[in-house]
């Protein structure tokens, strides 16, 4: 922001010089009677248009030149211009229609005014980081302007938005503020580093509501100012969604008050997780809480050792409390209500998967106390898949009375089972390697909704343990698709709008493999095609190496 505003003097001196030789050149072609053609810009800039960037007076008043008769607002003869080029950004727009014009730059000074006070958000930032001033409410309008509306299209998709860059302003219009603040994020990329808003229309709108970064933070600790940079970056790759898993066997990282016992000594505070819940919100970024269970507790259970699962000979599964004791659902509800509370979004992890006791050959053998209390809530033929997934959707009850919507990791699922998971829970599809787990079209086929995780692709696994390769960019961008849910193979394309989208995902197996700051580099570029891809799934206008060339011109 503070580069911004220092640069924006010096361009602006360069501006006024402009004026002056350009007013001077027209005075002396006119008064020797020749005709004006196309004139240069001379910025450099092969991204905007190429004509002249002179603006005229915004009053339609001629400005006086020495030597010759004022110059009119719409000169004669008219100055012709380029047809403008489509913006260059990340994720790519969907439509522009190119038209001749200057396009548009941010001069200090200048303002930004919005239609409704519901956008005082929107254009405080953005303001802010084009070095403008922001003016609030105005039905006026200046040379200059940005501004930013509410459109009067009730049933458009809110994350749409038009942008007209048109006689030296730009208008953001969009249904609701999420699409307008998008419009901002186009705009921002557009003059990034000195560049020009090319004249013309921009439609554009995503192909997936959902697009994700979930972040391991149970197993590494990163400090709430590198989680707030990330979400910075997010927003102007316009991702609308931050996952949080805090719970794990090896740690708890989230302050808690309802069960401070179970918090592990490097933990985000209350204050900090508002914070970041608050920086999300202005970026139109939900974040997604995962307190997995009856799997990956055992910060829970290390405070809570009688929780404990054990098998017959009385060894304990690793992070799996035993869902038998009534103890056990207890204190994970109670953690579900709390967390619930402080995290205000609509959207909820409940995990689910890698029970210990459902990868045993014979679980109801290796876990008598399970079968029993399974036959006890189930009649006879109940098994411990059964008692599982009654668990769980006792689990969703909790959390659906705070109005979450919620979702499952695949292998939370369970085949053959006579309980069946509630039909609202939508499936977190990661893999294909777990015991019972099974091909995506099973659950689209039986009507679930479903968010991509393919560990394949997706999958950014500090240490690289188990064949979980570093994911590249590059392959993201080729080879991936929000139908490529499993492996490499894409799903029938009916089922397409089931897919809300997808989430690349940080997990910190070996939590010192890579520090906060290597993550941060190692996923820049995984990120940037991860969300071209869920904004548009159509095979990409730029090969690899002009997508690298601008994500990297970009920042």
């Amino acid at each position: 922001m503070s580069q911004h505003r220092r640069r924006a003097p010096a361009r602006k001196a360069r501006q006024v010089r402009t004026r002056v030789v350009v007013v001077a050149a027209v005075a002396v072609t006119v008064a020797a009677g020749v005709g004006i053609g196309v004139w240069a810009s001379g910025d450099g800039d092969r991204s905007g248009p190429t004509g002249a960037v002179t603006r005229q007076p915004s009053d339609g008043k001629s400005a006086p030149s020495a030597g010759a008769s004022s110059r009119a607002a719409t000169p004669s003869p008219t100055r012709s211009y380029p047809l403008s080029r489509t913006p260059r950004t990340i994720p790519a727009v969907a439509a522009h229609t190119p038209e001749r014009g200057p396009g548009w730059r941010p001069r200090q000074g200048e303002r930004v005014v919005v239609s409704d006070a519901e956008l005082a958000d929107e254009g405080q930032l953005v303001a802010g980081e084009l070095g403008l001033t922001y003016a609030g409410q105005k039905s006026d309008t200046r040379d200059g302007d940005l501004r930013l509306v509410l459109n009067d299209d009730a049933g458009g998709d809110p994350e749409s938005y038009t942008m007209t860059v048109r006689g030296g302003r730009v208008t953001i219009g969009g249904p609701a503020d999420a699409g307008v603040f998008y419009g901002t994020r186009t705009l921002k990329q557009t003059v990034h580093g000195g560049g020009t808003a090319p004249e013309g229309v921009v439609k554009d709108a995503p192909a997936k509501p959902v697009r994700g970064f979930m972040l391991d933070i149970a197993r590494k600790h990163y400090t709430a100012g590198w989680i707030e940079d990330r979400v910075r970056e997010l927003g102007d790759l316009k991702f609308n969604e931050l996952g949080l898993h805090f719970s794990d066997d090896q740690g708890f990282r989230i302050e808690s008050r309802s069960h401070p016992e179970v918090v592990s000594d490097q933990h985000l505070t209350r204050a900090e997780v508002d914070r970041i819940i608050d920086l999300a919100a202005e970026r139109h970024i939900t974040v997604v809480p995962e307190i997995d269970s009856p799997g990956h507790l055992g910060a829970v259970i290390a405070a809570h050792p009688s929780l404990q699962l054990r098998n017959a000979s009385g060894v304990a599964a690793r992070g799996a409390v035993d869902i038998s004791q009534d103890a056990a659902a207890t204190i994970v509800d109670e953690l579900l209500d709390e967390y619930a509370e402080l995290f205000p979004g609509d959207r909820w992890n409940l995990g689910g998967d890698e029970y210990r006791a459902l990868m045993a050959s014979n679980p109801e053998a290796s876990y008598p106390q399970l079968a029993t209390a399974a036959r006890e809530a189930y009649g006879t033929g109940g098994t411990v898949a059964d008692l599982t997934t009654g668990w769980l959707n006792d689990r969703a009850d909790t959390v659906r009375k705070h109005g979450k919507t919620m979702r499952v990791w695949n292998d939370g699922f369970f085949p053959g089972t006579s309980v069946q998971p509630a039909k609202d829970l939508q499936v977190a599809y990661w893999t294909g390697k777990e015991i019972g787990a099974r091909q995506p079209v099973e659950y689209l086929s039986a009507g679930r909704d479903l968010v991509n995780y393919n560990d394949l692709f997706l999958y950014y696994v500090l240490g690289q343990p188990n064949q979980f390769w570093y994911p590249t960019g590059q392959r993201i961008y080729e080879q991936w698709t929000p139908r490529v849910v499993r492996g490499t193979q894409a799903v029938d394309a009916k089922y397409d709008d089931q897919i809300l989208g997808g989430s690349f995902a940080v997990w910190g197996d070996y939590p010192n493999a890579q520090t906060q700051d290597q993550v941060a580099a190692g996923i820049r570029l995984p990120l940037r095609a991860v969300v071209q891809k869920l904004w548009d799934a159509d095979k990409p206008s730029l090969t690899w190496a002009e997508f690298k060339s601008l994500a990297d011109r970009l920042g």
